[in-house]
């Protein structure tokens, strides 16, 4: 009797194992993603503690009804200015820049600011440099209050022979200089992320970011990651008298020492937050340091919008939460720890920043 017992135990055990999957199964990485069971507090942010200005966004269309809709999601968010960098568009249009002032002027004029867009295509015409500053001058007249350079310089654009034109062309020199005299800032985009550039491989921590969009590849071919990050270090170096704000922390999110002694080198560089969040999320005790050590140099931006993405944003400068997901999978498999930032560091990041480069804002619907 006692051996029937075991060997039905024994079938038992074994048909129960059947049923599970083997210990050896193949999984692809897109897949898994178990739920956490890690209790701990949480603090889901919708809204930001203090009124705050996104330095880095991109809109299209800006006509009345469009800025009724956006000052609408602004509000639920607290967000108090947006600064659309797209002033000219796509392709690049004075009408359009004038346009949109003078609809921002009508409808919300403390609400949206516009930064003009430098065309660098026509590089090889004698008078390029001379035009390109004429045009800055006019646009600020007009009510830009900044310049957006794209990654285009120094990844694309191309001049008659074909070859890559620099970040640092002496050509651009003065458009640079020109900025500085009209006080207004230049927010410049230079590079990727120095994984696009890696092999695609095990080792790539952008590898399923390149699965997803390969077009965001990059080569050697053209110019190394290293280098156009030089050639933007070399204009910050020939212009201290103009203020440049550093797009993503330069892409430097990822060794904030090495940003630290870019900050110490150039002391007219800023950098912003936008689109690298989840840098930051992932060391929140060295993140909080460089924060609290720069605290006068770094501006909240975000750069694409999507309202709902905010709250990771929220929940990492403002909470104590720990081990929570970012929005986007493919920018971070990792996940986020809050930084819980105090408040006066949180008023520089938010704001006060921002005004510090942007004179002209009305700062009466900001406290102290």
């Amino acid at each position: 009797m006692r051996i029937l017992v075991v060997f039905l135990l024994m079938v038992v055990a074994l048909v129960s194992h059947a049923q599970e999957k083997p210990l050896d199964m193949k999984m692809d990485f897109e897949e898994y993603e178990p739920p956490s069971t890690l209790k701990v507090e949480s603090h889901v942010l919708t809204k930001a503690k203090f009124p705050f200005i996104d330095i880095h966004n991109h809109q299209g269309v800006m006509d009345a009804e469009a800025l009724k809709t956006l000052t609408s999601k602004m509000d639920q968010l607290n967000m108090a200015v947006m600064v659309n960098l797209s002033g000219r568009g796509f392709p690049y249009s004075t009408e359009r820049l004038k346009n949109s002032l003078q609809s921002i002027k009508e409808n919300y004029p403390n609400r949206f600011v516009l930064f003009t867009n430098v065309d660098f295509e026509n590089m090889d015409d004698p008078q390029w440099t001379t035009k390109a500053v004429k045009q800055l001058e006019e646009d600020v007249k007009m009510g830009a209050m900044g310049l957006k350079i794209y990654k285009s310089l120094g990844l694309q654009y191309k001049d008659k022979a074909g070859n890559r034109i620099h970040v640092d062309d002496p050509r651009i020199d003065p458009v640079w200089a020109k900025c500085g005299a009209l006080g207004i800032p230049v927010l410049i985009h230079a590079a990727d992320p120095k994984q696009f550039w890696d092999p695609i491989d095990k080792n790539n921590e952008r590898w399923l970011e390149l699965k997803l969009h390969p077009r965001r590849r990059y080569t050697e071919k053209e110019a190394s990651w290293q280098t156009i990050i030089a050639e933007q270090h070399n204009i910050f170096k020939k212009h201290p008298k103009t203020k440049f704000i550093n797009a993503h922390l330069g892409w430097h999110g990822n060794d904030l020492k090495k940003l630290g002694q870019l900050m110490d080198q150039y002391p007219n560089m800023y950098t912003e937050i936008g689109a690298v969040i989840a840098e930051l999320g992932r060391q929140p005790r060295v993140a909080k340091a460089f924060l609290t050590k720069y605290q006068d140099r770094v501006l909240f931006g975000k750069d694409s919008w999507v309202p709902e993405e905010y709250t990771t944003y929220f929940r990492v400068l403002e909470s104590e939460d720990e081990y929570f997901p970012y929005h986007k999978r493919y920018h971070a498999f990792w996940k986020m720890y809050g930084i819980g930032l105090p408040d006066e560091v949180l008023k520089k990041i938010y704001y006060k920043n921002a005004l510090n480069l942007l004179p002209k804002l009305d700062k009466s619907t900001f406290s102290n």
